[in-house]
């Protein structure tokens, strides 16, 4: 059963910050010291001196934790931070225009989620974790006693029957607006507080027979509430099953909601040379229909026709060709320990067979900027396409993979496996 619980949020006070863009932050692992340092300078009361403050030299009881701590509890002294009076849901629109189509909004609520083990079948991951940041963060929840990080988490709803409860409610009461608030300038931002108790109780009751709900981001802040809550329910085994810590901070998105998309991530080859691209097509003729296509805009249509679960890539090395995989059976060999749903994914193909087996190039590569520890990595990923077509133009990559979009019926069967 999937548990929610309204609650008392802690907020920024508006008649103390008026301009939320100098108080918002980008989560915490996507904070590098540059962008530290701009947030520290923006506002005394920016976030980031919570979430993820500087470090000093560490005193006996004076760390980047506790300052954390002090950091709160001035805040809501001063009035900078309120706590709600009562408890809430809290709703937040997103309206924006992706690289590669129409405005879309998409609608989420954030809730208190009752923590359960990912055995136990409601709540899905699908990422591996590290130890370095969970400890992290529990070392700040354990100081703060707050959650401060939101869990994306995806649940099933085919009807959007708890956006239709929802609507009533948005069309009467006025949204606060933002525009511009901090890592995506095109997004307008739309947020309610919704305190009426009976539709709180009918979007719990709703909530509460689903299942298989997938975390799309958010996995190591999942398991550090976990694990705060199994450290607490150790120290106080009387507490009562409505203690804070049994409950999660999260955001919850319909998997069916129209405005809910994948988007695809293309790898840019930086290895090789143009000229070996004409051997990486021959090896690849072996295991694909390797297509020659007369424009980008013939092989992308084609790329967008592609049979579901037949694995198809658009190649661009200065010429456009498409690529349709012959056969899943070659996965089953590569990858015989991975579940079908994964070896039918076309980032799986790409990786296993295409960039590691036919090609020889390992599929490491960084996330953004190309290098890694100064050497210029392999594979790059991008989700902007012209700037792949681009490097290649410009002789700064050999090959350019375009990809599909994973499908959200793709996400569920392999995180069920």
């Amino acid at each position: 059963m999937a548990i929610i619980r309204p609650f008392r949020g802690i907020r920024y006070n508006p008649a103390r910050i008026a301009d939320l863009s100098k108080v918002i932050t980008q989560p915490y692992d996507r904070i590098g010291p540059p962008q530290q340092d701009d947030y520290y300078a923006q506002s005394p009361y920016n976030f980031v001196r919570i979430d993820f403050g500087k470090t000093a030299p560490n005193l006996p009881g004076d760390n980047v934790y506790t300052r954390a701590r002090d950091f709160k509890s001035a805040w809501l002294q001063e009035g900078v931070l309120k706590r709600d009076a009562k408890p809430c849901l809290y709703v937040l629109e997103q309206t924006y225009t992706a690289l590669d189509g129409p405005s879309r909004t998409r609608r989420g609520f954030t809730a208190a989620f009752q923590l359960t083990p990912f055995g136990e079948g409601t709540v899905l991951p699908h990422e591996r974790t590290f130890s370095a940041p969970k400890a992290d963060r529990l070392n700040l929840t354990r100081a703060t006693q707050t959650s401060w990080g939101h869990i994306f988490i995806l649940y099933p709803d085919e009807t959007n029957r708890i956006n239709a409860l929802l609507q009533p409610y948005l069309d009467r009461t006025p949204p606060q607006t933002a525009h511009e608030l901090v890592i995506e300038p095109d997004v307008e931002q739309r947020f309610w507080t919704l305190d009426d108790p009976a539709l709180l109780q009918d979007i719990a009751e709703e909530m509460r027979p689903k299942h298989n709900l997938i975390i799309a981001d958010g996995h190591h802040r999942y398991e550090t509430a976990l694990a705060y809550h199994d450290e607490m329910r150790r120290l106080n085994p009387s507490d009562s099953p409505d203690a804070a810590y049994n409950y999660g901070l999260v955001t919850l998105v319909s998997m069916s909601d129209p405005g809910l998309i994948i988007l695809p991530t293309h790898r840019l080859v930086r290895a090789g040379t143009r000229q070996m691209s004409v051997r990486w097509l021959s090896a690849l003729a072996d295991y694909f229909d390797v297509q020659p296509m007369g424009s980008r805009a013939d092989m992308e249509d084609a790329l967008r026709k592609a049979s579901p679960y037949r694995p198809r890539f658009g190649y661009y090395d200065g010429h456009y060709s498409l690529l349709t995989l012959h056969a899943l059976e070659v996965m089953a060999q590569l990858a015989p320990d991975h579940s079908e749903a994964w070896r039918t994914l076309d980032v799986a193909v790409l990786h296993r067979l295409v960039l590691d087996h036919a090609l020889g190039l390992g599929s490491d590569g960084d996330q953004a900027g190309g290098h890694a520890g100064g050497v210029q990595a392999p594979i790059t990923y991008l989700r902007d396409a012209n700037a792949g077509y681009a490097a290649v133009d410009r002789n700064e990559a050999s090959a350019f993979f375009i990809l599909n979009p994973t499908r959200m019926e793709q996400v569920n069967a392999c995180t069920r496996a």
